[in-house]
């Protein structure tokens, strides 16, 4: 599902709402959990999950076409961890 699939079906099951409300409802809570993890917050839904952001060391990598090694620097990245119900529902507990 994309962005805008999503927001079409938010919208189609909410008619007393216009796309472009939805639109906006969808973009702010993105961006919210973008700011919380881009301050080194954890967000957590209850029954959904948890995104954080986890460090990566520096390494040193290979150029796939070229087969010479490269620096990588360290950096952040997102990581989501499924919630329980979340978890149960996907194995159809």
């Amino acid at each position: 599902m994309t962005k805008s699939e999503l927001i079409q079906r938010l919208a189609d099951r909410n008619p007393h709402l216009y796309v472009r409300d939805v639109e906006r409802i969808v973009n702010t809570i993105f961006d919210e959990i973008t700011d919380a993890l881009t301050a080194g917050d954890r967000v957590e839904l209850r029954g959904f999950g948890a995104f954080s952001a986890r460090q990566r060391e520096a390494r040193v990598g290979r150029n796939p076409r070229t087969g010479e090694s490269v620096t990588v620097n360290a950096k952040q990245m997102p990581f989501f961890k499924c919630g329980k119900e979340l978890r149960e529902r996907l194995n159809g507990k």
